[in-house]
Order: C-alpha cells, then sequence, then structure tokens
C-alpha cells in the first residue's frame, strides 16, 4: 500500500491524504495490539515448518527405522549406522554401543579413513532421533542425551583466538552440558591437537576423566596413538577402535570399517607421495 504513492494517478491523492502519515499511524496501531505475539507466531511457524521437514525425510526415506527411546540412560546402541548424507550405494555402516558399563571409544586412523564422518554419523544419528525422525540405521536404541561435539574447530582473527584456544572454548561448553541433570554425550574430533604431545597427553587424560565421572559416555578420535593408552587405563569402561587402509599397487584404499583395537600403521607419506610431495631424495 505503501508503494500506491508512486502511482501516477494516486500520487496527487496520496500527497493530499498524508498517506505515509496515515500508513505509519495503522502500522502503529497494529503494533500495540498485536505486536507481543509476534514472536510465539514466528516460534509456531518455525516448529511447523521443522515437523513438515522431519516429516518429508522420513516419507522419503522409508528404509530408515524410527529409534527406541529408552527411559534410563546414559545409553547409545546402533547397528547398520550411516550417514544419511552419504549415497546408500556407497554408504558404509558401523555398529557402536555405549553406556555407563562401557563409555568411552578411542577411535584412532589414518588420514581419510573414516573418523570424523564416523563422529557425525553419531551426533546426526541422535538429533534425528531426540527429534522424533528416523535415523540412517538398522536399529538404534537411546536414552535422552545432552549432545555436545567440538568438530571442525577454527581460529578466529577477528577475535584474536588461535585454533587450540578456540577448541578449548568449544570443550568447556561440552563439560557444561555433559554436566547437566540429562545424561551426556560427548563427539571430540582430534582432541587438543593444537598443543605438544606431552600437554596434548596430560590434558585429555584429565578431561576424559572428568568427563566419565559425569556420567557421560562418547567417542575420541586422534592421530597421536599415545592417547589410546588413555582407554587401555580406563577399561572396561573404554576402549580402543581403529579405521585403517591398504595400500595396493600404490593407491591407497579405504573399506571404513569400524574394528577393535589401535590402527597398526599411518598413511601421511603415502598421501604426500600421492599429491607429488615426495621428498625422501632430499638430503638430512
Amino acid at each position: 500500500m505503501l508503494d500506491w504513492r508512486r502511482n501516477q494517478l494516486f500520487a496527487l491523492i496520496a500527497l493530499f491524504m498524508l498517506w505515509e502519515t496515515q500508513l505509519a499511524l495503522a502500522l502503529e496501531a497494529w503494533r500495540a495490539r498485536h505486536g507481543a505475539a509476534v514472536a510465539g507466531w514466528l516460534d509456531a511457524l518455525a516448529e511447523l515448518e521443522a515437523l513438515c521437514d522431519l516429516g518429508g525425510h522420513a516419507f522419503e526415506h522409508p528404509a530408515d527405522p524410527f529409534p527406541e527411546i529408552r527411559e534410563s540412560g546414559p545409553c547409545f546402541d546402533a547397528e547398520g549406522l550411516g550417514h544419511p548424507l552419504i549415497d546408500p550405494e556407497r554408504c558404509v555402516r558401523n555398529d557402536l554401543a555405549l553406556d555407563a558399563g562401557h563409555a568411552l571409544v578411542v577411535v584412532s586412523g589414518s588420514n581419510m579413513s573414516g573418523k570424523s564422518t564416523f563422529l557425525r554419523s553419531v551426533g546426526t544419528a541422535v538429533l534425528l532421533a531426540l527429534a522424533g525422525a528416523p535415523v540412517r540405521a538398522q536399529r538404534l536404541a537411546l536414552s535422552p542425551l545432552a549432545l555436545g561435539a567440538c568438530l571442525r574447530v577454527q581460529d578466529s582473527l577477528r577475535d584474536g583466538a588461535s585454533r587450540f584456544f578456540a577448541e578449548l572454548l568449544t570443550l568447556q561448553r561440552v563439560v557444561g552440558r555433559c554436566a547437566g541433570p540429562q545424561p551426556g554425550m560427548f563427539l571430540l574430533d582430534e582432541i587438543l591437537n593444537g598443543t605438544n604431545s606431552h600437554d596434548r597427553r596430560i590434558g585429555a587424560d584429565a578431561l576424559l576423566r572428568g568427563l566419565l565421572a559425569r556420567g557421560a559416555v562418547g567417542l575420541v578420535t586422534t592421530h597421536d596413538l599415545a592417547l589410546t593408552a588413555i582407554a587401555d587405563e580406563l577399561a572396561p569402561r573404554a576402549a580402543n577402535a581403529h579405521f585403517e587402509d591398504e595400500l595396493r599397487d600404490g593407491t591407497l584404499h579405504f573399506d571404513y570399517r569400524l574394528r577393535a583395537g589401535v590402527v597398526a600403521r599411518s598413511n601421511a607419506l603415502a598421501l604426500m607421495r600421492a599429491v607429488g610431495l615426495d621428498f625422501t631424495e632430499l638430503p638430512g
């Protein structure tokens, strides 16, 4: 209606009617009557849109089951767990069981072997399940969990924060979520990667012991095999698992299968050679 004043036939009438002023007064009167309710309307609209999205997701993936929600926890018991954004033709599925008696899995493995994707698969399953949606798994049973994750942490020039400091702030939020009345689940990718090995070992050990003392369950990924000793020290509440690769005809192959135990080899040098960074001939 405000744009009517630009109409050549109405412009002169609008000028004498004080069209902009009249509309401003009308809008102010509407705001006085209904302004306080707008936030509630937007909340209802957002919830309706979210429910429609979840309903659409369930309709488009009829093979994905709805999870079983258990009252007591912590509990996360999944069979055939995958990531919903990976093509089902290529998606490799794994099993995972976490509870109070088996609360921590330290996942080691080479680069590109699937560690971070597995953490994302677990976190996505928890969020979808607790939102009332089906999950990408053959079966999933879990209790209500307060999810806290430390994934893809980045430094910030604007905030003057290094990657390590940004990770510490994220870990602080994760610990806070796991300290509430609801059992927590933590997903920590490459824990304390921005510090030296000595401090990393001590800090990771203290952090994980603190999270387990709060009754939380979760996964930790690492390239630093020294951290796998933490799982041995915390056994049987903790265990080691790994993803691995195979070098065939100069090409790395990954099967993305989660296996028990600590990874036995690394592929960093092979990946460097694969992209042309082979410095083995240089002196020193």
